[in-house]
C-alpha cells in the first residue's frame, strides 16, 4: 500500500513545526569555521562534515557515505535515498566550506559566533550555503524521509575555492545519473520574491605584458623618448571600453535581459557604490551584469605608491578576468579577447598576450517537466509568481555536473538572496527564505515524481 501524499498545507505545516530547530542546526553549522582556503586548519572541515552527516542521519538518509575525490582534504559527502520502483531520479547538490571573514573590522559582530535576530540569523556562512543545507534536511523531515523519488545528494567542502571536484563528474557520470539535479547554492532576487536562476556566466582569464627596455632607466635622464612600458599598457587597457563604460572588444556576446533584475538604487546599495560616483555602462542592470560581457583588470604589476621609483618601466603586465554571456562558447569568447588586445600598438608598441583557463557558462533549457515543477513549487512556496534571474559569477561544478548529466532538468535556487552580503562583512540569511526554501524542494520532489508541474510563465519583474 502506498504512502499518502502530503498535501502543500501538510509539508508547510510540517516545515513550520521545525523552525526553531532549523534555526539551532544552522547556528551550529555556521559557527564553525569550515573555510578550505590554503593556510586554514583542515580540522573545522572535518567538523562541518561530520555535523552534515548526522543531520543527513537524522532526516532519515539511510546511504550516506564519502565520495573519494583525489586532491580533497573535506571529503564530499554523496549519500542516496532509494526511490519506489521506477521512480524518477533527483540529485541535490550544496557545499558546507565558507569563505574566510575578511576584515574583522569590518563585522557589527564575530563572523563566527552566530546569532538570530530580526527573523535572520547573522554569521559566515549561514546564507552561503550552510541554509540550504539545513533547508534541504528540513524538506526530508516534512516527507518523513521517504521522498516519492530517488535522491542523491551531493555535499562538498572545497566548492569556494577551486574544488578539486570540478572536474570528477565529467569523467564518472553514472555516479551522478538523475532526472533533474537542484543546484541548493543561489536564492531570491530580492527578499520574498521566489526565484529561478536560469544562467550563469562564463570565465576567461588571459595576461597581457609589454617589454620595451632591456631595464628600468632614470626618468629624468631618459622619460619623454623613451618607451614606458607601463603607459603602454595602460593605453592598451584603455582601449577596452568606450566612454560610457560599455566593453568594446568585437566578437562578445550580449543581448537583452528580460528576466528580473536589480534597479540602479538597489545595486548601488549591493555594490555600495560611493555617493557621486557612476555605475559603468549601459542598459539594464541585468544585461551588464548577465547577459553582456564584462571586463576587471585583476592585477597590474607597479611598484606600490608608497614607494614610488623616479624610472620609466622596461615592462609591465596586467591579468585581465572576462565575464562571457552565458550562451557563447568561452574559448571564442578568449579569442575576440585576445585578437583585440594583440591589435593594440600603443605608440607602435607590441603587446603579448599569454591566454588563460576558459571555463563556459549555463544556459538553462527551459522546456523541461523539472522546470515546469520547479516553478510550481516556488510559487507554492513563496505565495507568489516566480522571476527567472541570472547569476553574474561561473560556478564550475554546474557546468561540470550540467555536462557530466546533460539530459537532467538543471534547477538553481536556495535560500540565500541578493541582499545577504554572501562573501562580504555581516552576511545574513531571513530564516522565512530557509523555511520557504524547505517547503519549495519538499513540493518539487513529490510534484516530480508524478511527471511534474504545469508550464508556467514567470514574470520578468
Amino acid at each position: 500500500m502506498s504512502e499518502p501524499t502530503p498535501s502543500n498545507d501538510t509539508i508547510r505545516a510540517a516545515v513550520a513545526a521545525q523552525l526553531p530547530r532549523l534555526t539551532e542546526e544552522l547556528i551550529a553549522l555556521a559557527r564553525i569555521p569550515s573555510i578550505a582556503a590554503e593556510g586554514f586548519p583542515p580540522e573545522p572541515l572535518h567538523e562541518a562534515h561530520d555535523r552534515v552527516v548526522a543531520l543527513l542521519h537524522d532526516a532519515g538518509v539511510p546511504e550516506v557515505g564519502d565520495l573519494p575525490v583525489e586532491g580533497t582534504v573535506a571529503p564530499v559527502i554523496l549519500a542516496r535515498v532509494p526511490g519506489p520502483e521506477g521512480a524518477p531520479t533527483v540529485l541535490i547538490y550544496g557545499h558546507y566550506d565558507v569563505v574566510p571573514p575578511g576584515d574583522l573590522s569590518l563585522w557589527r559582530y564575530p563572523p563566527f559566533e552566530p546569532y538570530e535576530a530580526d527573523g535572520a540569523v547573522h554569521g559566515r556562512g549561514a546564507s552561503d550555503c550552510k541554509s540550504n543545507i539545513v533547508a534541504i534536511a528540513a524538506a526530508l523531515r516534512a516527507l518523513d524521509g521517504r521522498p516519492p523519488v530517488g535522491l542523491t545528494l551531493v555535499l562538498e567542502g572545497h566548492e569556494e575555492f577551486g574544488s578539486p571536484f570540478d572536474h570528477y563528474p565529467p569523467s564518472n557520470p553514472d555516479v551522478f545519473a538523475c532526472d533533474a539535479m537542484i543546484i541548493a547554492d543561489m536564492g531570491s532576487v530580492r527578499p520574498g520574491v521566489p526565484t529561478l536562476t536560469v544562467a550563469l556566466r562564463g570565465s576567461v582569464d588571459v595576461a597581457v605584458e609589454v617589454r620595451t627596455l632591456a631595464g628600468d632607466k632614470h626618468s629624468g635622464q631618459f622619460g619623454g623618448a623613451a618607451p614606458d612600458a607601463r603607459l603602454a599598457l595602460v593605453h592598451v587597457l584603455a582601449s577596452l571600453h568606450d566612454v560610457n563604460g560599455d566593453v568594446v572588444v568585437e566578437g562578445l556576446t550580449r543581448t537583452p535581459w528580460t528576466g528580473a533584475t536589480y534597479t540602479d538604487d538597489e545595486f548601488r546599495d549591493l555594490a555600495e557604490v560611493l555617493p557621486g560616483q557612476p555605475l559603468l555602462g549601459t542598459g539594464s542592470i541585468g544585461e551588464r551584469i548577465w547577459s553582456g560581457p564584462a571586463i576587471t583588470v585583476t592585477s597590474f604589476d607597479a611598484p606600490p605608491s608608497a614607494s614610488p621609483i623616479n624610472a620609466v618601466a622596461s615592462s609591465a603586465r596586467a591579468t585581465l578576468n572576462l565575464r562571457v554571456h552565458p550562451e557563447q562558447d568561452a574559448v571564442e569568447a578568449r579569442a575576440a579577447l585576445v585578437g583585440h588586445l594583440e591589435r593594440q600598438r600603443p605608440f607602435g608598441i607590441e603587446v603579448t598576450v599569454t591566454p588563460g583557463e576558459a571555463g563556459n557558462g549555463v544556459a538553462v533549457p527551459m522546456g523541461g517537466p523539472g522546470v515546469a515543477t520547479a516553478l510550481a513549487a516556488l510559487e507554492s512556496a513563496w505565495g507568489s509568481e516566480p522571476v527567472l534571474m541570472a547569476a553574474g559569477g561561473s560556478v564550475p561544478i554546474v557546468m561540470s555536473l550540467h555536462e557530466a548529466v546533460p539530459r537532467a532538468d538543471l534547477l538553481l535556487l536556495g535560500a540565500e538572496d541578493g541582499f545577504s552580503n554572501i562573501h562580504a562583512p555581516n552576511e545574513r540569511v531571513l530564516l522565512d527564505e530557509v523555511e520557504r526554501t524547505a517547503v519549495a524542494i519538499a513540493v518539487f520532489l513529490r510534484d516530480f515524481a508524478s511527471g511534474g508541474g504545469s508550464p508556467l510563465l514567470p514574470s520578468g519583474a
